[in-house]
């Protein structure tokens, strides 16, 4: 049975009556064959009565209790909010899988049991433990309350083309390296159709299970009212035209992304290339599956990657097709598969090689890579009068001319069979952004026209009498 590991995050605001039994609660993850280790992470939130004390004695007598279970308790000086408080306890996470609990009594960590088994049989990324799904109880109370519910869950799918049945639910287990790699904006409760929002974005595998729930009446305790559900609404059209789904990180994935919002054009480029793919393909730099998921089905499809935070989009699309596999792989090192014996009849390599200092080694590797027959497809950024400032931003080292290109597929072994000059169209864009305004990013405008206009540029692209702005390379060994 595969094991796993769990965080648990604990947002914590004058809870002094009820954290304690809450938090004792945990216990029974213990229980769980699927965990390894429990760490239980409480963060209290300034709270103005003695949540600190009673949480901190009970740390004591849990120290050293059970080797399972790890307790850590950090304290802020104010109250910053939810979402404040579930991103302090989410840096000290270290277990593969977060999920956050609240320190009331409304829900009960035995459902948690069923929801870790899904990580494990079915490569969840996130499992929501939803109030309104069939459950074997839930108390019956605030009509009005659940209706708001419903209506932000209604919103939120439809926006995010989910079709979840609890977004506001507090039981949100998500792979903890998929969670730590979103930017969290949110401190208060919109924390929850952030979060939402953005799994969606990521194409992430979500899940859901009934839980119960022992919900609060306002005379209770409960915090949570009307004008939160408003800013959850507008939260929901913020986050749903926003890119800021990725941390800053060191491979553009925030400016990739952005390229992303243009299918058609992607439909255009896996168009062009689809006749020279067989069925034994190797992609390298597969990004989040914008040409693999146009390529596939092929009798066996490995899509790679460098870029960590991609490689998780594209797992997500892996499940329920055995024919597609997805791994690490740097092209200036390619021993792994080499040294498995790994070849293929395609190797599809878009947008890369501009992007290494050893072009020529990168595309020997592609060589080493095809079997006797093999074919490599190679896209590369076309002109080096061009290189501006939205190539800085990618990364880009150089851009080709033709003979540029054949030079590097010379010196590879690799015999050119045909170049493709791909979209004239945008070289003029291109230039005015990078050349004369020195833009650094791609404006969404800029990339909704692309998307808008592209059955129109493929019809007349050929016939322009300009040079394209990217070189297709169809090369044989």
């Amino acid at each position: 049975m595969a094991e796993t590991s769990l965080s648990v995050l604990v947002p914590a605001y004058n809870e002094e009556y009820l954290i304690e039994e809450s938090l004792r609660r945990l216990l029974v993850l213990g229980e769980s064959p699927y965990l390894s280790r429990v760490q239980v992470i409480v963060v209290n939130d300034g709270s103005a009565d003695r949540t600190a004390e009673v949480v901190q004695a009970l740390f004591e007598q849990m120290a050293g209790r059970d080797e399972k279970f790890e307790w850590i308790f950090v304290n802020h000086a104010q109250n910053l909010g939810k979402g404040k408080a579930i991103q302090t306890a989410l840096a000290r996470a270290t277990c593969d899988i977060s999920i956050i609990h609240d320190a009331d009594l409304e829900y009960h960590p035995k459902d948690i049991l069923k929801m870790i088994p899904l990580f494990c049989s079915e490569e969840a990324a996130a499992v929501y433990g939803s109030r309104f799904a069939v459950a074997d109880y839930r108390r019956v109370l605030m009509y009005r309350h659940e209706l708001g519910n419903r209506l932000i869950t209604f919103v939120c799918n439809l926006l995010s083309n989910l079709n979840l049945t609890d977004i506001e639910t507090c039981y949100k287990a998500i792979r903890t390296d998929l969670l730590k790699s979103i930017p969290i904006r949110s401190n208060d409760f919109r924390f929850e159709v952030e979060v939402t929002m953005k799994l969606a974005k990521r194409r992430a595998r979500v899940f859901e299970v009934p839980i119960s729930y022992s919900g609060r009446t306002y005379e209770e305790g409960k915090k949570i009212n009307w004008r939160d559900g408003l800013k959850a609404i507008w939260a929901i059209l913020r986050f749903a035209v926003s890119d800021d789904i990725f941390q800053e990180d060191k491979y553009g994935s925030k400016i990739l992304l952005r390229l992303s919002r243009a299918p058609r054009f992607n439909a255009w480029m896996a168009d062009a290339i689809a006749p020279f793919v067989g069925q034994n393909v190797l992609e390298i730099g597969a990004g989040i599956g914008n040409i693999s998921r146009r390529l596939v089905p092929r009798r066996k499809y490995h899509a790679t990657d460098i870029n960590p935070y991609y490689l998780q989009v594209i797992n997500g699309f892996k499940a329920g097709q055995p024919y597609l596999s997805v791994s690490y792989l740097d092209l200036n090192d390619v021993s792994t598969f080499r040294d498995a014996g790994e070849r293929f009849d395609t190797v599809i390599c878009l947008n890369v090689i501009e992007h290494l200092d050893d072009d020529e080694q990168a595309v020997k590797n592609i060589a080493e890579l095809l079997d006797d027959k093999g074919r490599a497809i190679v896209l590369v950024p076309r002109g080096q009068w061009l290189f501006g400032s939205q190539d800085q931003v990618l990364g880009h080292r150089r851009r080709y001319s033709e003979d540029d290109l054949k030079s590097v597929c010379d010196v590879a072994g690799l015999k050119v069979k045909e170049i493709i000059a791909f979209n004239r169209m945008s070289i003029v864009p291109w230039w005015i952004n990078g050349r004369i305004l020195k833009r650094r990013t791609f404006g969404r405008s800029q990339i909704f026209v692309l998307n808008l206009l592209t059955p129109v540029f493929r019809r007349i692209d050929k016939f322009l009498p300009w040079p394209s702005l990217s070189l297709i390379a169809i090369l044989e060994k």
